[in-house]
């Protein structure tokens, strides 16, 4: 198999993995206002997440930025519970700039957490990163829109088969969002208190 293609896999299986699902808690909470009619409007904020995750993966490459993994890790949480929060307070605010470039933060902090990982397994010169950054972009970009339909489907199916309305469904599935952050921001919290 080519190195693109296993960049690639390696960026789908960074998303779709079942143990790191704070990528998913955060596409739960950024695909919230959205239904399938609106699914052009939810394919740019996905984009700019991941042009956000690219950026600061990029850059972590090429050793212009670092940060200690313990306050990233603790800010990942951060940002899933803030976004299923403003879901909860905003249920129909699906996409203005405000919200692409507080997108893109969070997509940048997301892709600080991995670099860490993507740096150990990339060695070489920031040349040899360019292919495998791409192909690794391409892939977490495939993972989510494969999220994003499941997600889409899911709402659709819970307004036209148990008749129940959008704020309802969104209220709901933002609280079990921040249900199941809470106990990563403490565990994070404790560990960046140790360090």
């Amino acid at each position: 198999m080519s190195d693109f293609l296993v960049f690639v896999e390696t960026g789908l299986r960074h998303v779709l993995d079942v143990r790191g699902y704070d990528h998913i808690l955060f596409l739960i909470a950024l695909t919230l206002p959205y239904s399938l009619a609106d699914w052009k409007k939810l394919l740019v904020q996905v984009s700019i997440f991941t042009l956000g995750h690219s950026v600061s993966l990029m850059l972590a490459g090429f050793g212009l930025i670092s940060a200690p993994i313990s306050f990233v890790e603790f800010l990942i949480p951060v940002t899933i519970i803030a976004t299923a929060i403003y879901r909860i307070a905003k249920p129909s605010d699906a996409a203005n700039s405000l919200t692409s470039w507080i997108t893109l933060g969070f997509g940048f902090i997301h892709g600080l957490g991995f670099s860490n990982y993507f740096n150990a397994i990339l060695m070489g010169s920031p040349s040899d990163k360019v292919v495998p950054l791409v192909s690794f972009a391409l892939g977490i970009e495939l993972a989510q829109l494969v999220i994003v339909a499941v997600l889409l489907t899911l709402e659709f199916a819970s307004r036209k088969g148990f008749k129940c309305n959008r704020r309802d469904f969104n209220i709901v599935a933002a609280s079990m969002v921040i249900g199941i952050a809470l106990p990563i921001l403490a565990d994070t919290a404790s560990e960046l208190i140790k360090n």
